[in-house]
């Protein structure tokens, strides 16, 4: 009986798929433990793909075998022994001669064994050669009859090693794929013909089987290139379907793009725009200018300006006649947004302070406001709104919003979540919330309003996950910094002797005026990963490392209000050393601050040690950042992360690194994003195949954006898509 992707496993081979997997043959069958692996058909089946293959082709001379190397041999059996050894377990003993020497393969409490080979006939046999009381045999071996020549399984062939589970063996999942492309119809092929003729592929049905049986190294990497390519191109398939229908169905704001706010505004800063900052602006206003929301992720390194372009975004929507609102994923990144922008907007001299939104988000003590006394009418108002905004105030900024009156206002994510009403909100600003566009446009649109999103994330991502898991949306890049700013010098200090060298550069740079950081990973001694708490390390380094130092503490714990205080000090001056948890991580911006410290730094990823270290270097001074590595030299991932940070302070080449170092499906929550996971295709390996199989999918949706004359395709990827179906679908 012929098989087809759609068969029941336990349908393959009965005698194969019902085989009991406990070491006494009382466990359940193996169909079953394959189920539990979420294995039911033959299509799941097939597309368990193989680990790795070992190549067992060369057949050796059983005289002419080394110790310690992997052989395959062919030889008859001359004898079959069973016995119990000295520790009460059954030893099989299977004795091969192939003409040249003799060689022993040994099973031990597998007494069954003993039945399966005869003497006298001719088997193939694998194993590691070992040398036991004087004769050389096969430890871990596989041994197959070769009754039938055409159906070598395990031996004289490049074999695939399946990933198994507990309660059955690589071996049993290699017999039931052997015996399911043995029995299968021919697969159609998913993917349009002219597509596989272009890129040059083979089909899929002759990929499919040589991805588990290759007859060559050749044919498996074609095997390999293939179904990756499958995988990447459906991936994009659906990236592109969700985006062009967005574009199609959505109705979005056409924003006006000839005014004088955003000219009005460049003129009036301290400082020159890069040429990064002009590119992206240009971006961002073509994007707003379009009849469809804008859905756009600006990348920028720490400190590469990117709040001036957000700024830039809002002006164009409230010389549009609409809102803006600019939200961060901490009340301190937000209350460092709000500071920032009403430093920036008062260079304007036309803004007005919606509730307490002028002194909260005060510009730096010492600095004038240009509005004077006196404010004329104002071009816009702006307003912030976190957990510090509280009473009439709060209230007054909430009115502001729902009637329309505030023009801008920054906060938490909270402005989206929260009974915050807008009166007309054409431009949202996302500061690092990666998934944004995916899982919070639906709390956007509950407001009654289709707006522009602009993502920004001062965590760059690698070239290829931009390209597929954020590849809904359009990119713009930040990839200078501004003048003047000076490269952070990182070190790695893992002996007594570094660590006092990293104190000694602290004292200096604050005897000359100068502040630091140092980062813990907790605030409480219980902490399961027992690294050192804030609390602790604030008290240790005042009273015994810098008891001439101001030092204070800040960690995610305290309330909104108690954290907002001590930046404003730290940032006033009034602290030379701040002790914190990794709520600094985003966002927190203060230019005198010169040094910092990482405690237990080999905890950390790299897109978080690098936020760390783009909390200094933000002003004039030569900065430095200390990471106190206490892991073992068998931590060989957190060494690595470390010499990457050591090596490059450039974000885009860290995230690279980090995609290398930790695989696709553990950065940025992908894995919680619902879209299809990659079985064979590697990001960080293969870029290029990426970028194939991107423009091949783009360029059919672009012919058929809803796939009406490709069925099969539109079947595929509702399949791959089942758990972000509602993503595919809405926006």
């Amino acid at each position: 009986m012929r098989l087809s992707l759609d068969s029941p496993v336990r349908d393959v081979d009965p005698r194969v798929a019902n085989r009991q997997m406990g070491l006494t043959k009382k466990g359940p069958p193996a169909h079953e433990v394959l189920s539990g692996m979420g294995i039911d058909t033959v299509r799941q089946l097939l597309h368990h793909y193989p680990r790795t293959h070992i190549d067992r082709t060369t057949v050796a001379r059983i005289r002419d075998l080394s110790l310690g190397q992997p052989a395959t041999v062919v030889g008859r059996v001359t004898k079959v022994e069973k016995r119990r050894t000295r520790h009460n377990k059954i030893l099989v003993t299977v004795s091969l001669f192939d003409g040249s020497a003799y060689l022993q393969i040994p099973f031990f409490n597998q007494p069954w064994k003993a039945n399966q080979f005869r003497q006298g006939e001719e088997v193939a046999a694998w194993g590691l050669v070992e040398l036991r009381g004087g004769h050389r045999q096969l430890k871990g071996g596989e041994v197959e009859s070769l009754r039938d020549e055409e159906r070598a399984i395990h031996t004289r062939r490049i074999i695939p090693m399946h990933r198994a589970s507990e309660g059955i063996a690589p071996r049993t999942v290699r017999e039931l794929v052997f015996f399911a492309l043995e029995r299968l119809e021919p697969v159609p092929d998913p993917l349009p013909a002219e597509v596989v003729r272009a890129e040059g592929l083979p089909t899929f049905d002759w990929a499919i089987r040589r991805i588990h049986f290759p007859e060559t190294q050749e044919d498996l990497a074609r095997a390999q290139e293939r179904l990756k390519f499958d995988e990447l191109f459906v991936l994009e398939l659906g990236v592109g379907f969700r985006k062009h229908r967005v574009a199609a169905q959505e109705v979005g704001v056409v924003h006006r793009t000839d005014g004088e706010l955003i000219g009005t505004f460049v003129a009036s800063l301290p400082f020159e725009l890069t040429a990064g900052q002009r590119r992206a602006i240009d971006d961002v206003s073509a994007a707003m200018a379009r009849p469809h929301p804008m859905n756009l992720l600006l990348q920028g390194d720490v400190g590469s300006g990117k709040t001036v372009v957000a700024l830039a975004a809002c002006l164009l929507a409230v010389e549009s006649g609409h809102q803006a609102a600019i939200m961060a994923p901490t009340e301190v990144l937000a209350g460092q947004h709000g500071r920032n922008a009403a430093a920036l907007l008062e260079s304007m001299g036309a803004v007005r302070f919606a509730g307490a939104a002028r002194r909260t988000a005060a510009v730096p003590t010492g600095q004038e406001s240009l509005l004077g006394d006196e404010e004329p009418t104002p071009t816009l108002t702006f307003g912030l709104l976190t957990a510090a905004v509280t009473g009439q105030e709060r209230a007054a900024v909430l009115e502001g919003v729902r009637s329309g009156e505030v023009d801008l206002v920054v906060g938490t994510h909270a402005l989206v979540q929260e009974a915050v009403g807008f009166r007309d909100l054409s431009l949202a600003v996302i500061d690092e919330q990666h998934r944004f566009g995916v899982h919070q446009r639906m709390a956007l649109k509950g407001k009654g309003a289709s707006p522009d999103v602009l993502i920004m994330t001062a965590t760059p991502i690698p070239r290829t996950l931009a390209l597929t898991y954020y590849g809904d949306l359009d990119v713009a890049v930040l990839d200078e910094l501004p003048a003047g700013r000076q490269p952070v010098e990182t070190r790695v200090v893992r002996t007594a002797e570094d660590r006092r060298g990293a104190y000694d550069v602290v004292r200096k740079e604050v005897h000359a005026g100068r502040q630091a950081f140092v980062v813990c990973a907790a605030i409480d001694e219980d902490n399961r990963l027992e690294v050192k708490a804030a609390e602790k390390e604030a008290e240790r380094l005042a009273t015994e490392v810098f008891p001439d130092l101001r030092v204070n503490v800040l960690h995610g714990r305290m309330r909104p209000a108690e954290k907002e205080s001590r930046m404003d000090e730290y940032r006033a001056g009034r602290f030379d050393l701040l002790i914190s948890t990794t709520v600094i991580e985003v966002g927190v911006d203060v230019p005198n601050a010169t040094v910092m410290l990482v405690e237990n730094a080999e905890r950390f990823g790299l897109a978080q040690l690098h936020q760390l270290r783009g909390r200094i270097g933000r002003g004039a001074h030569r900065s430095f950042c200390f990471l106190f590595d206490e892991s073992g030299p068998d931590n060989e991932l957190a060494r690595q992360r470390l010499v990457a940070m050591v090596r490059t302070t450039d974000g885009f080449e860290l995230a690279d690194d980090d995609l290398r170092l930790r695989g696709e499906g553990t950065l940025f929550d992908i894995k919680q994003s619902g879209l299809p996971d990659l079985k064979l295709a590697r990001l960080a390996e293969d870029v290029e195949l990426v970028r194939r199989a991107r423009a091949r999918a783009f360029a059919l949706i672009e012919e058929d954006p809803e796939l009406a004359a490709h069925p099969a395709l539109r079947r595929e990827l509702e399949e791959r898509f089942a758990e972000s179906i509602d993503w595919l679908f809405h926006s």
